[in-house]
């Protein structure tokens, strides 16, 4: 999705509109995100992108895809007063507000399982270029890791490699307090840029 519809150019000026509405200073310290003087540097997936009330850009300095900005812009414009307490991990369809979005699973869950099927030692590159780290606890599962996808927002990447029995299997999970910072199709979009930086970074 490359953002240069009409639809999506008013829709990015659309938010622009209400970020210019944003102390961006405090919004930063809210968010614990880098105030430059100008904008806020938020990491997504650890790469940092400067909003500022002139526009998003990314770490080229240019402008990055539609969904990235959307995804931006409602973690700034939505983000809690209070941080939310329930830190409990579920899966994507547990959310409420889900359902419309069924299709998480076969976009992401599936096409990385297919991806990466025999190739774990590929999978654990990819994930360590992306900045995931070892889940401390002990889970049976050939691969476990924690990404933060934003500020506050982690999300917990599980992975069983094909056997004798069963094919590889994925699983994507989110703390249950993601639905305060984001709407679901944001939440949805992160999903969509795991899976894709993961298969761009896969070497082997």
């Amino acid at each position: 999705m490359n953002g240069k519809a009409p639809i999506f150019e008013k829709i990015y000026k659309d938010y622009l509109i209400r970020i210019n509405q944003l102390d961006l200073k405090a919004v930063s310290q809210k968010t614990g995100c880098e105030w430059t003087g100008k904008g806020v540097r938020v990491p997504l997936f650890g790469k940092p992108y400067r909003i500022s009330q002139s526009g998003i850009l990314n770490p080229s300095g240019t402008e990055p895809d539609h969904s990235i900005k959307v995804v931006l812009c409602q973690y700034l414009l939505q983000h809690p007063a209070n941080p939310p307490l329930d830190d409990t991990w579920i899966s994507y369809k547990d959310f409420k507000d889900a359902a419309p979005l069924a299709h998480f699973h076969a976009n992401n869950e599936r096409t990385i399982a297919g991806n990466f099927e025999g190739r774990l030692k590929a999978l654990k590159q990819a994930c360590s270029e992306l900045g995931g780290y070892h889940y401390s606890k002990e889970l049976n599962y050939d691969l476990h890791v924690k990404f933060i996808a934003l500020p506050k927002i982690p999300m917990l990447f599980l992975f069983n490699d094909s056997d004798d029995e069963f094919p590889a299997q994925c699983l994507l999970l989110f703390e249950r307090r993601a639905e305060q910072y984001l709407d679901m199709e944001c939440v949805a979009i992160l999903g969509g840029l795991l899976t894709d930086n993961l298969k761009a970074g896969s070497t082997s």
